[in-house]
């Protein structure tokens, strides 16, 4: 194992990412998620690779539709956590995205939604990108998730931690550079972490040889007031994912960004 990898095993020993998807933020994260994962389904099962999937929400849910889940997580505790609930998944493993174990041209679907933001590397990421290709089948679809430049800059101004001088500190760092600094883990968050531009994340896809289809937003920058009673409130709910739908269409303005790439098919002529 090397220090990158020991270093996102050792985000997690005080970051609980199952219990983050739980709580209010992260079910709108979630279900905006969902949403836009299935924009890419087909009606067919497909052979779907989970790669840096953390605890396997979404794994669970794409094995429930009938698809062929692959997971895999660099830390062991989630795998662990995943296999205890697990259903209908074709495999689960311990995988560096960047050196996975899988065949060549095996995967209709990738899903990278941890490692773009978790290897702060560019040269890190593009064996990630590079190594989601290589198991991609000719056509098939990569949704690489990466975090917006300015998602804790957003949070901040949100929750107040903007007046936590540890935190503004950290913020300004990650604007500037995109890489957040944690160290020594003052504030509740990760503790290193990559936070992408639209036009850096759409340039990675494309040098690791994938064409770029489209990317959106995904999920909230911010909580609103009263979140918890928002989410009881079918009304308020309802107007809260339209909220969220808006913006799709402008990825920096998400928390998170979607890129989705494709592996073109080279046919040889004569």
């Amino acid at each position: 194992m090397d220090a990158v990898a020991k270093g996102i095993i050792d985000n997690y020993k005080s970051f609980d990412e199952d219990s983050r998807l739980r709580s209010a933020y992260g079910i709108i994260e979630e279900e905006h998620t969902r949403k836009l994962i299935a924009k890419h389904l087909a009606s067919q099962p497909l052979d779907v690779y989970d790669v840096g999937g953390g605890t396997g929400h979404y794994s669970l849910w794409l094995a429930s539709l009938a698809h062929r889940v692959y997971f895999s997580d660099i830390v062991p505790k989630h795998v662990d956590i995943f296999r205890n609930r697990s259903q209908n998944v074709a495999s689960i493993n311990i995988e560096d995205a960047r050196a996975l174990s899988y065949a060549n041209d095996v995967a209709d679907l990738v899903i990278l939604n941890g490692p773009l933001y978790h290897l702060l590397e560019r040269d890190d990421r593009l064996k990630a990108l590079n190594e989601a290709k290589r198991i991609l089948k000719p056509n098939g679809l990569l949704l690489a998730f990466s975090i917006s430049r300015f998602a804790g800059l957003n949070y901040a101004l949100s929750s107040g931690e903007i007046f936590n001088d540890d935190y503004f500190e950290m913020v300004k760092g990650e604007v500037a550079s995109g890489v957040r600094d944690n160290r020594p883990g003052k504030n509740k968050t990760f503790v290193s972490a990559y936070f992408h531009l639209l036009e850096e994340v759409e340039s990675e896809v494309k040098e690791a040889g994938l064409s770029v289809e489209n990317s959106f937003g995904v999920g909230l920058m911010w909580s609103p007031p009263g979140i918890d009673e928002i989410l009881t409130n079918p009304v308020k709910r309802l107007r809260l994912l339209q909220a969220v739908e808006l913006i799709e269409s402008n990825p920096m303005q998400g928390a998170k960004m979607l890129t989705v790439g494709r592996k073109i098919e080279h046919r040889i002529t004569i």
